[in-house]
């Protein structure tokens, strides 16, 4: 299926890809225009699946890109062990929309803030905004692109994962969006020079965890704690760990997809 096109709704998609990957996973990578943007996807599900199943949206970090490791590490195991679906794309300026030099740049940078902590400043805050201006519609698109698939369908729960930019960009996103039944964020709080991002969070009213760490050496505590505080939840909790920002212990993945199976159900049997 190669550079098969199909309309749907506000985007043309085209899939790029189709491969089997180990495990009886099926990975699909296609790309869509929105707003005379390319975004690249990639969804995983089943090998064979049919039907409608839950549907986890995972955002990735800053420098970061749709098939990293723990996105395409985690994707594989809720199709394989909850029949899930999960769908990732390219943020923008992000993976394959910028060249690798680019890449590595920006991952470079990144690194150094890490090392020589002391937060995020207001221009990071402003850049973080620009960018979820952009990346909305991207998400809005996305999902309605991976609601087309038959083995998702529009009548499945859907989630979000995102972390550190993952959180800055979803947040925005999920506000929104009313599909999305539950969520997870972390790695993030109240930005300086983005007020909307604490606002956004204000309007999620749906179930949500969050994810901080407690010696983080780009976002403080305090800022953390208020970002969780803004959350219009009325059921969220919150996950604190010792270490910095790229520490997050691994057991977190089981809270996590704990977490997914109370909101979005129990294994998809039914609909393999």
């Amino acid at each position: 299926m190669r550079g098969n096109e199909k309309r749907d709704g506000r985007a043309a998609m085209k899939i790029t890809e189709e491969r089997i990957e180990e495990g009886g996973v099926k990975r699909t990578s296609f790309t869509l225009e929105v707003a005379g943007e390319s975004v690249p996807g990639v969804i995983w599900a089943p090998e064979g699946a049919s039907g409608p199943r839950p549907l986890i949206l995972m955002g990735h970090g800053g420098s970061q890109h749709k098939k990293i490791a723990n996105i395409a590490a985690a994707a594989r195991h809720y199709a394989k062990a909850l029949g899930y679906a999960t769908l990732a794309i390219d943020a923008p300026g992000h993976g394959d929309r910028v060249s690798r030099e680019q890449g590595a740049q920006f991952s470079a940078e990144i690194a150094k803030r890490i090392r020589e902590g002391g937060g995020v400043g207001g221009e990071a805050g402003k850049d973080m905004a620009q960018r979820a201006q952009q990346a909305v519609p991207e998400w809005n698109a996305a999902l309605d692109a991976a609601q087309s698939f038959d083995f998702v369908g529009k009548s499945g729960p859907v989630g979000y994962w995102g972390v550190s930019m993952g959180s800055a960009l979803g947040i925005p996103f999920v506000a929104q969006d009313k599909r999305i039944t539950c969520a997870i964020f972390g790695l993030m709080g109240e930005l300086p020079g983005n007020p909307g991002l604490m606002e956004a969070a204000g309007q999620i009213k749906i179930p949500l965890q969050f994810v901080i760490q407690w010696e983080d050496e780009l976002v403080s505590r305090e800022s953390a704690l208020a970002l969780f505080n803004a959350f219009g939840a009325a059921q969220k909790t919150m996950h604190i760990n010792p270490g910095g920002h790229v520490a997050i212990p691994e057991y977190e993945r089981d809270g996590w997809e704990i977490f997914w199976t109370r909101h979005l159900g129990p294994e998809a049997a039914r609909a393999r």
